[in-house]
């Protein structure tokens, strides 16, 4: 049997492909968007790609499922409880695919969503017993994907109680030594304590997975499943992407390059409406930028915060740091579900700076800048941006809260009259909210470089 994980950082996804040494025949699994990827190590294997299968239909990125068939004869494969636009061989609980020494056994877990899938799987090449299991969101590493992401109370509690009858019934009557593999990895928001390692085993997750040890008490696990103080708050992009998944997300075709944009065309393309999306630094971008635009630095979480900030189906530009960004940085856009760029900045910002072209800023304040100016009174707000677990580990007394998720939605509860000093846990996500509120016409806002990692770390107090 051959085996690859591939890992994506930015989007704390997991996707895989199985081979048989036997057959030549190969399985993907829980397939990213630009499914190159899979054909180049397909080809350094000797394997013909000839399966492919989402565990469900996902709700952090789209699928590139229906990007195969088009490369080759690739069957597509899916839970027989899943609502689909596409056509695929429908798969229920003990249905089996052999391919040559590799056998596939699928099996119904749902709780993360409710027509979600795992597959066990057996190299016959060693013997008879299940090697590993591709979990999707059914297990994690040290933690359960969360159930919350498809509707109200209700609708949260019955799939938290699927998750518990699928973990007690399934997956932990499987051996010790029963390797697993799952699709939301570190990184990723599909759960709230996610460890770092990319795989973990049946019989580990037994002993030391927190969230298992309340399997005992059905009703202490669903209400443990239930405190979404515990989870991430959700980005707005997330409500599009399972909706895009069923439907089966449009076929990319061949990208076209974004073209690089003189300061006169970009200017004129940002004057008829297109938004302009910064890729660099929050200290670069603070230091100068175009008016108007917004700062999402190109890292491992950019594609969250991108998607969190660029309104959907707009038009855009980017603001690259380095030309080589450019496709790495599209990338990340097209598995969110946006279209390419209408182009980038040639020359970058010296190149606007240098055509004599208005320049906004937004001031760095250190933490002693802050603790110096704030006072816990009316003359200043420090906004939070971090997450719930974070804000309830430690923050400034007097701040308020807003995570960065929620920030497009609720920028109404920021006061306009008052100055604004933005916090998250290092300044990089303080600066996509700082850009957001200068965007919507806030003027007296501050960015916090450092963040509450620096505060800490300087003996300031927190509550």
């Amino acid at each position: 049997m051959i085996f690859k994980q591939f890992y994506l950082a930015s989007l704390g996804h997991a996707s895989y492909l199985v081979g048989s040494e036997q057959t030549g025949e190969a399985l993907v699994l829980d397939v990213r968007r630009d499914v190159d990827i899979y054909f180049k190590e397909a080809r350094a294997q000797g394997l013909r790609i000839a399966f492919a299968a989402d565990t469900h239909q996902h709700n952090d990125y789209l699928t590139g499922i229906c990007e195969l068939p088009v490369r080759g004869e690739v069957q597509l494969l899916a839970s027989a409880r899943a609502e689909l636009g596409y056509q695929a061989r429908p798969l229920g609980d003990g249905d089996r695919l052999e391919v040559g020494e590799v056998v596939f056994d699928v099996m119904q877990t749902p709780g993360h969503t409710p027509e979600h899938i795992s597959i066990l799987v057996t190299d016959r090449s060693r013997g008879d017993e299940p090697a590993l299991l591709l979990s999707g969101g059914a297990l994690l590493v040290a933690d359960v994907a969360r159930p919350d992401l498809l509707g109200g109370g209700e609708q949260t509690r019955k799939l938290a109680s699927e998750m518990c009858h699928t973990l007690q019934e399934k997956i932990l009557t499987l051996p010790d030594h029963v390797e697993v593999y799952p699709t939301h990895v570190a990184g990723s928001l599909c759960g709230g304590h996610i460890g770092s390692r990319l795989s973990t085993t049946v019989g580990y997750e037994r002993r030391m997975n927190r969230m298992l040890a309340a399997l005992g008490s059905k009703d202490q696990f669903i209400e443990n499943c239930l405190n979404l103080e515990n989870l991430p708050a959700v980005p707005p992009y997330w409500k599009r992407m399972r909706r895009q998944n069923q439907a089966g997300p449009p076929l990319l075709g061949v990208l076209r390059e974004p073209p690089p944009l003189l300061v006169s065309d970009f200017q004129k393309t940002r004057d008829e409406g297109a938004v302009v999306l910064d890729c660099r630094s929050p200290e670069a971008f603070g230091g100068g930028h175009i008016p108007g635009a917004l700062n999402v630095g190109v890292g491992s979480s950019f594609p969250t915060w991108a998607g969190t900030v660029l309104p959907p189906g707009t038009h855009y530009l980017l603001v690259l740091e380095d030309a080589e960004q450019l496709w790495d940085v599209c990338w990340e856009l097209l598995r969110i579900g946006y279209d390419l760029p209408q182009g980038w900045l040639a020359g970058g910002m010296m190149a606007w700076r240098t055509a004599a072209k208005p320049i906004a800023t937004i001031p760095q304040w250190s933490v002693w800048d802050l603790e110096n100016r704030f006072e816990g009174e009316r003359d200043l707000i420090v906004l939070d941006v971090r997450q719930p677990q974070e804000w309830a580990d430690g923050h400034i007394k007097g701040a308020r809260h807003i995570t960065g998720a929620e920030l497009p939605q609720r920028l109404s509860e920021v006061p306009r009259d008052v100055p604004v000093a933005v916090i998250c846990g290092s300044g990089y996500r303080s600066s996509v909210s700082s850009s957001l509120l200068a965007r919507s016409g806030y003027k007296n806002i501050f960015n916090v470089l450092g963040g509450m990692s620096a505060w800490k770390r300087a003996g300031l107090p927190v509550t």
